[in-house]
């Protein structure tokens, strides 16, 4: 399962976001906090790349692996650079389900109000 999730940041990182396809189940819930879920793969794939169009430079850092049986939780640091060269930083926390098909649910927690302070136009 670390594998999956290992891909998924390398995947995001690089935005390599049709590689996601390999790593989500057909099924995959996306679930960020405030906002409402993103449902099933080819949502999901166009996801990412909607998210992350304002950034010029973006990095999705793993600070702490928790792995369990059925699950993996990663704290994530997040550093990314908006199209307008204003810098953009928090921490988040991301925990990841999978099955025999691939992640099949992925819930992402961070401080909405400080990040939209961040990226809010001057």
């Amino acid at each position: 399962m670390k594998e999956l999730v290992e891909a998924y940041f390398a995947a995001i990182n690089a935005d390599r976001f049709a590689e996601l396809a390999a790593v989500f189940a057909p099924s995959v819930e996306i679930h960020t906090v405030g906002a409402p879920p993103v449902l099933g793969r080819e949502a999901a794939l166009a996801h990412f790349p909607a998210v992350l169009a304002g950034y010029e430079s973006h990095v999705d850092e793993v600070t702490r692996w928790i792995l369990a049986p059925d699950a993996i939780v990663c704290e994530i640091a997040f550093f990314g650079r908006l199209r307008d060269g204003r810098a953009v930083a928090f921490d988040a926390l991301d925990v990841f389900d999978a099955g025999p098909s691939g992640i099949t649910r992925v819930g992402t927690w961070y401080d909405t109000r400080a990040v939209a302070r961040q990226v809010r136009a001057p």
